[in-house]
């Protein structure tokens, strides 16, 4: 089977680093989905602003391991950084991004959609897990009485919660950002951005987001601290 994508992601994060590990764990954070030429038709979108939810199937484009690796040489277990990058589990019991096929599934809010612009139609969303520059391969509405399963078991994530960290964010480091934009990147640097495996205190991590450096540090008593907002010169994408 071959497929191309039928359109790409619009975010604020160009790089893997700070996006949230969920869809809809950030429900602030906006995205856009563009389309390529060839569907940029209304008609697709017919009846789509009458549903409150997206699927929206994409690709894992920056893992550059998925792309150098063959289906041969994929590894049937994986870490979660959910259980500490220390405990192995069946890479179909996880979503991890190290798969057989690079492909990503995230539910998000259906925020606006403009039938007609200069790029075609538009859908703008809210909760998206996903880097600027994703390569979406289809979209389908989330159907309540199909989708929905709220008894439903979850395996290790029941047992297991990210724990939050506390934000200190000067507020004269606050202005680069609307309201909203300052609200989603409150909430994604509440959610721990760092890999795993970081612990250092002493250590100052740049995490860019909406053309900025965002530079923090984290201390022993998981509080985070910015302690710079540095502009970047262009955008880029960690492709």
């Amino acid at each position: 089977m071959v497929i191309n994508p039928i359109a790409h992601f619009r975010s604020a994060f160009p790089t893997k680093f700070g996006i949230p590990r969920q869809s809809g764990i950030v429900s602030q954070l906006q995205g856009t989905i563009v389309f390529e030429p060839t569907y940029r038709n209304p008609d697709a979108l017919r009846g789509l602003d009458g549903f409150d939810y997206l699927w929206i199937i994409w690709e894992f484009s920056a893992n550059k391991s998925n792309q150098e690796r063959g289906v041969s040489s994929w590894q049937p277990t994986v870490r979660p950084p959910l259980l500490g990058g220390n405990t192995q589990m069946g890479v179909f019991a996880t979503r991890s991004p190290y798969r057989p096929n690079p492909i990503g599934l995230s539910s998000v809010k259906i925020e606006r959609i403009e039938f007609s612009t200069t790029e075609g139609p538009l859908i703008h969303v809210l909760g998206a897990d996903l880097m600027d520059d994703t390569p979406i391969y289809d979209i389908k509405p989330y159907v309540t009485y199909a989708d929905n399963h709220p008894s439903a078991r979850s395996g290790f994530v029941d047992k297991h919660h990210w724990q939050e960290l506390t934000v200190n964010f000067p507020e004269h480091l606050q202005k680069h950002f609307s309201p909203d934009s300052l609200s989603a990147l409150i909430r994604v640097l509440a959610l721990d951005p760092r890999p795993h495996y970081h612990s250092d205190p002493y250590k100052v991590y740049a995490m860019p987001y909406e053309g900025y450096d965002i530079k923090f540090t984290i201390s022993s008593d998981s509080t985070l601290t910015v302690t710079e907002i540095v502009k970047l010169q262009k955008r880029f994408s960690d492709k």
